[in-house]
């Protein structure tokens, strides 16, 4: 049921995401960009800006900072280009880079700053905080033999003191439960794997489900693996959710597609000003070309998402379920300058095998509208009824099968869902406001932390978790915090405050696989894709005309 107490703020801080999420511009194929030729700086010619900057730096009568000056125009002037095209200084560069590339150099855990100190969520297997023996729940108090907590530090000033190169040594004094004195370990930085495939478990009896993230340096083979797994486990149907996904390097989706397409089928061509039209067809060596494949999306799921949702639907291979896509269909390379920042340039569009551009409508200059178009489509009661979606392009496109689909506005699934809010009240909104829910199952799981890992999987944690009261200690936590509830609030939200809440315990003790097994359950859109796949005369006739 509609309701308007849906937590806006988690909608708006979806929205920054997705707009975070394409700042890391697409890595291209080479059989896509190889007419492109690799443009430099230094190719570019001279303009009336470049002669106006010679000239303050020659003619000026004080002498100015010209790095200072660049640093301030250039993002002025890839403002007035299209939403996705983008500047990046040199100090962001290595930080911005890593989360696709694969891995970066750094201490291996995971960490949320509680009560204005670090806390280590998870220590990340194999890696260093993990080999100097850095536990899940400790308290990072000081770094480099210097006090590290307090109002002044943030998730920014965390990651440049624990990150750094390789081999470099970094001392941390720990807090630990139960212990009265500081601890002190030397910990010796080193490769940290960036995960993009977060969970690959059989679902259901021969479906494979396969979370993937984003779409990185590393997502190809990784997700190579969980298929060789979910096979050997009896997978012969998998459902791909790409659900928040906001993209990612191009080539790592198009590998991807590959696996489910026979040999000659089109996956994507590009084609710009300076790009002639550039197709990539699969190659034949799919492992999956015969598997039934449902793929989730949703308004978050972007960019290289909807380039892999597009080539399945547009070539009838499965069935896509959820919400409209985000609408990217531009293509960005990246040209680095001399002081190793660089520019994220929009070079051209992408389609998909129908021929349709998903891009949706965007103002040159005007990124603060483009921004907000998410949330005026859940101003619009798109999140919730089909009817009320409206098509950016009145221009047909038909499927192999000759399904009609459309472009200009983002990939529309086979089935919609609509969001569910029925469970939502204006309590459950502020828990989750104020991380209520996610606070508490913190404290919790770090009270019992050997304990419930002694459970080892989410169908045992949960029978334990049934017979435990926590929604009694729940409404307690949240009454400290002066988070009251009516006893009708808190019926109507109970099944999703414990949803999230038994999540979020899985997730900390378990780890991330355990933690969408736990939200799968009860998820609608995955329980709609077990169900179509196992109905197979609803999903082969979904896929015609």
């Amino acid at each position: 049921m509609k309701s308007k107490y849906i937590p806006l703020i988690i909608v708006i801080a979806l929205s920054v995401g997705v707009y975070v999420g394409f700042f890391f511009a697409q890595r291209q194929q080479e059989n896509i960009l190889n007419t492109f030729g690799g443009i430099s700086a230094e190719d570019v010619p001279q303009s009336k800006t470049s002669v106006l900057l010679n000239m303050i730096e020659t003619q000026y009568v004080d002498t100015v900072n010209m790095a200072q000056i660049e640093e301030k125009i250039i993002p002025e002037i890839i403002k007035t280009l299209d939403p996705h095209s983008s500047y990046i200084p040199a100090k962001d560069i290595e930080e911005i880079n890593s989360d696709l590339n694969g891995s970066f150099s750094g201490i291996g855990v995971q960490f949320n700053l509680q009560n204005d100190t670090i806390y280590v969520v998870d220590v990340i297997r194999g890696g260093p905080s993990e080999k100097a023996g850095l536990l899940a729940g400790d308290r990072i108090v000081e770094v480099n033999d210097t006090v590290f907590v307090g109002k002044d530090i943030n998730n920014e000033k965390v990651i440049k003191k624990l990150r750094g190169k390789k081999h470099t040594n970094v001392k941390l004094g720990i807090k630990r439960r139960n212990t009265k004195e500081i601890l002190h370990y030397n910990v010796v930085r080193d490769d940290i794997p960036v995960h993009s495939v977060e969970a690959a478990y059989l679902i259901a009896p021969r479906i494979g489900y396969i979370f993937v993230s984003k779409f990185g340096a590393k997502t190809y083979s990784e997700f190579l693996t969980a298929i060789a797994k979910l096979k050997n486990q009896g997978a012969s149907e998998f459902i791909i959710d790409l659900r928040g996904n906001s993209g990612g390097y191009l080539d790592a989706a198009i590998n991807m597609i590959n696996e489910f397409l026979v040999k000659g089928q089109l996956i994507v061509y590009t084609e710009g000003k300076a790009l002639p039209r550039s197709e990539v067809n699969a190659n034949g060596s799919g492992s999956c070309k015969a598997d039934p494949i449902v793929v989730l999306i949703d308004e978050f799921s972007g960019s290289a998402s909807e380039i892999f949702a597009g080539a399945i639907q547009d070539n009838d291979r499965g069935l896509i379920v959820g919400r409209r896509s985000f609408g990217k269909g531009l293509v960005q390379q990246q040209i680095p300058f001399a002081d190793n920042s660089a520019v994220r340039l929009t070079i051209a569009r992408y389609y998909t095998p129908a021929g349709r551009c998903i891009q949706k409508p965007y103002e040159m200059g005007n990124s603060e509208d483009y921004n907000m178009e998410i949330m005026n489509r859940y101003k619009h009661g798109e999140f919730y009824s089909q009817d009320s979606i409206k098509q950016q392009d009145s221009v047909q496109f038909k499927t192999l099968n000759g399904r009609i689909v459309y472009g200009g506005g983002g990939i529309m699934p086979d089935v919609f869902v609509p969001s569910d809010t029925s469970d939502v009240t204006p309590f459950f909104t502020k828990l989750v406001n104020h991380a209520v829910i996610y606070k508490f199952a913190l404290n919790y799981s770090d009270e019992n932390r050997q304990f419930l890992k002694s459970k080892k999987n989410w169908a045992t944690l949960e029978v334990f978790l049934e017979e435990e009261n926590l929604m009694k200690e729940l409404l307690q936590f949240a009454e400290k915090r002066e988070i009251l509830a009516s006893s009708g609030e808190v019926k109507k939200s109970e099944r999703l405050i414990k949803k999230q809440l038994y999540a979020y315990i899985a997730r900390n003790t378990l780890g991330e696989e355990e933690f969408y097994r736990a939200l799968n359950q009860t998820d609608e859109c995955v329980q709609i894709a077990i169900g179509k796949l196992n109905n197979k005369k609803e999903f082969s006739e979904l896929l015609l005309p």
